[in-house]
């Protein structure tokens, strides 16, 4: 039973912690070039490191990130 609530505390710990360094951030452009450009400012604003997770084009560039420490 004590491992069983120890595994609970820890998992509760984990998710808080990694939702208090993660951030979604967007950018537009014409190039994916320059979308990821700006999402790299972002991230060197915050001292952060980033990892794309979605990009569209339809005439411009919409592009999705996530930040994290």
């Amino acid at each position: 039973m004590k491992s069983i609530k120890n595994f609970v505390a820890v998992s509760a710990l984990a998710l808080v912690s990694f939702g208090s360094f993660a951030q979604s951030v967007t950018a537009t452009a014409l190039t994916l070039d320059g979308a990821e450009a700006k999402i790299a400012a972002q991230a060197q604003q915050q001292g952060a490191q980033y990892k794309i997770t979605e990009a569209n084009t339809n005439n411009v560039v919409h592009m999705t990130a996530e930040l994290y420490k």
